[in-house]
């Protein structure tokens, strides 16, 4: 059994809600760039272009790239033969993130109670925390600094297996067709099909943690991804709403195995500030 200490867990995790912010991800600057040299529209191309320099400044000044800095989300692989020492994961993550967002001077998005709105005192925390026990003794933490606007614009629902591909093709569209310039386009589009109600949403969320570019290992789902991508991209919305060529710049799909009367898609928009990063341990 390896034992990791429950400190390092909180210094590693302060400092990725840092980079998150501060750092834009090279898969997400490398899209931008792409996508300026494929916009057809001279406005598309040059938001795409004050993105970018945004994205310089933010990691230059150590600043953050958005004033939404966030909803702190992990999904943790925590090997079966890792031993936490010190305290508990949840609380060694939540201290990360306190520690991370107070030292760097990052806003505090989280309020205590969804109806009354109190404010949070908890910097930015508790953090949404998936956890998937895996073989091994590593403890993996892979986190997203989600912002509230793309959030605001997912969806989920509960088709009929008779709606069909063709049903979960017009169901995506049309949520980022409703989305418009809300979710803060070029997005990327995760989607989870399959599972159950909460899997769904789950299966949304994790696909929007693998890198732009890098396609489902699942050949079918591969080339879905690439063809919703492509129709996406049709639909003139374009970067900020302005109008273009580039509506998304990627699409990620998860599946999972249903109950045979039912077929879950949720779909989790992400802005441009895709960030997302990951620790070791």
């Amino acid at each position: 059994m390896r034992t990791i200490h429950y400190k390092d867990i909180v210094q590693k995790v302060s400092v990725i809600c840092q980079e998150a912010n501060y750092d834009l991800g090279e898969d997400v600057v490398h899209a931008f760039k792409t996508a300026m040299k494929n916009e057809a529209s001279e406005i598309g191309k040059d938001i795409l272009g004050q993105l970018i320099e945004n994205a310089n400044i933010a990691t230059t000044e150590r600043v953050p790239m958005c004033q939404d800095t966030g909803v702190s989300v992990f999904i943790v692989e925590l090997g079966q033969d890792c031993h936490i020492d010190g305290g508990n994961l949840n609380e060694a993550i939540n201290e990360g993130v306190k520690k991370g967002y107070e030292e760097g001077y990052l806003r505090h998005s989280i309020v205590d109670h969804p109806i009354t709105r109190k404010k949070s005192l908890g910097y930015n925390t508790p953090s949404i925390i998936h956890v998937e026990i895996v073989p091994g003794d590593q403890l993996i933490i892979h986190m997203s600094a989600k912002g509230g606007g793309s959030e605001n614009m997912s969806t989920l629902k509960m088709l009929k297996p008779s709606d069909g591909l063709q049903g979960i093709k017009n169901f995506i569209l049309e949520t980022v067709r409703t989305a418009g310039p809300n979710a803060c386009p070029p997005l990327v589009v995760g989607v989870g099909i399959g599972g159950n109600f909460e899997k769904c949403a789950y299966l949304a969320k994790k696909s929007l943690f693998r890198p732009i570019g890098v396609r489902s290992h699942l050949e079918e789902i591969a080339v879905l991804e690439a063809e919703l991508m492509e129709e996406i991209n049709k639909l003139g919305i374009g970067p900020q709403g302005m109008g273009g060529s580039t509506t998304a710049l990627d699409v990620k799909i998860e599946i999972a195995p249903c109950h045979i009367a039912a077929l879950p898609v949720a779909i989790n928009l992400n802005c441009h500030a895709s960030r997302h990063k990951e620790i070791t341990l």
